[in-house]
């Protein structure tokens, strides 16, 4: 049975938060604005299209992808793009230019998620990149993912050596529950991109029976995702090896023994797109996981106790639009990208797209 959850803001100081931003029209921006007592928001970098992946190098430079298929570096008064891809990347509707992450032990070697135009038609991979050779492909590692302008999954993480990447069903919903195809699934693989030695069922699959994951989170050892719905039930997710987790059978709970529930649902559907834990200095936050809405337009705090939901918190809602990508950085501060390019706001600021870091006043 599906535990139940409850909404509840916290005395924090930080609901309804930022002020107006100061614009300008250069690329990075330093200002600050005060979100009540304790937190403050800082625009780390700005005009940006779609941004998508991040990745922090351990030399503080923030990599990310922009979905039309550019790769910036964002450093202290410098946002620059070091890798152009648009004329290998099918930018059609939410496909494009998605995750992004790092090797663990040699960062020269990134990962991203995209999609191109195949022999058949949109198709998904994952290639890994040789950054000092500008983000040269090095090799594609995964292939032959199912791909539409909608539903690609596309999020990448790497926890013990293991790559873990969500696809999407790519409109064939079907697609979801056979183990055999890549669509409608969260992945596991070696670094190398061969299927990981302990999946269960011989291939890539990790888990199956998804609609649209696009949120990966580990912490000890187990895996949380958040996942887009239909109309209904977009969900959070704890993934363990060979569970099937519904769709398009059921969505949110269920009665069947076959699936795993949630251990959250949201109705209407806010469109959770990320995930990731907190461990930084702001104390009320440390532990609780967090993620962007895109058609709720706030950032979500999660409080969750082994695997119950016990909290959770609207912040900057409907301040800065859609917000996309969240993930942790130096000294574990929280950002978070915007996604107000995307085609889906009702208006984007002027500097639009921006990446927004939340940081102790």
């Amino acid at each position: 049975m599906r535990r139940r959850t409850y909404l509840r803001t916290m005395a924090l100081g930080i609901s309804g938060l930022a002020g107006c931003m100061e614009s300008s029209g250069s690329a990075t921006q330093t200002s600050t604005t005060d979100m009540g007592p304790g937190v403050r928001i800082k625009t780390v970098a700005m005009n940006l299209e779609v941004p998508w992946g991040t990745a922090f190098a351990s030399n503080g430079d923030l990599y990310l992808t922009e979905r039309p298929g550019r790769i910036r570096r964002i450093r202290p008064n410098s946002n620059e793009i070091v890798a152009d891809i648009t004329d290998e990347i099918a930018h059609e509707g939410e496909g494009g230019l998605l995750g992004l992450v790092l090797h663990p032990n040699d960062e020269n070697f990134a990962y991203t998620y995209q999609t191109y135009d195949g022999s058949a038609g949109l198709t998904n991979r994952v290639v890994r990149h040789r950054i000092k050779d500008g983000f040269k492909r090095d090799r594609t590692i995964l292939d032959d993912i199912p791909a539409s302008s909608i539903h690609n999954g596309g999020r990448l993480a790497i926890y013990d050596d293991a790559l873990y990447v969500t696809t999407g069903d790519a409109t064939d919903s079907e697609l979801a529950q056979d183990k055999e195809s890549l669509a409608g699934k969260v992945l596991r693989l070696s670094l190398d991109g061969t299927p990981h030695p302990d999946n269960p069922f011989g291939n890539e699959v990790f888990t199956y029976g998804h609609r649209n994951p696009q949120g990966l989170a580990l912490r000890d050892g187990t895996v949380f995702s958040t996942e887009h719905g239909p109309d209904t039930n977009d969900e959070i997710n704890v993934l363990e090896a060979g569970n099937n987790y519904g769709w398009p059978t059921v969505t949110g709970e269920s009665e069947g023994e076959e699936f795993t529930d949630p251990i959250a649902t949201y109705t209407p559907t806010i469109a959770p797109g990320s995930a990731t834990f907190y461990t930084g200095p702001i104390s009320e936050w440390r532990g609780d996981f967090f993620f962007g809405t895109l058609v709720g337009q706030h950032l979500h705090r999660v409080r969750i106790d082994e695997r119950n939901v016990v909290e959770q918190e609207r912040l900057l809602e409907n301040e800065y639009g859609r917000l996309r990508t969240v993930f942790t950085g130096p000294e574990d501060h929280l950002y978070v990208t915007t996604s107000n390019q995307d085609g889906r706001s009702a208006g984007p600021a002027p500097q639009d797209d921006r990446v927004l870091k939340l940081q102790p006043a």
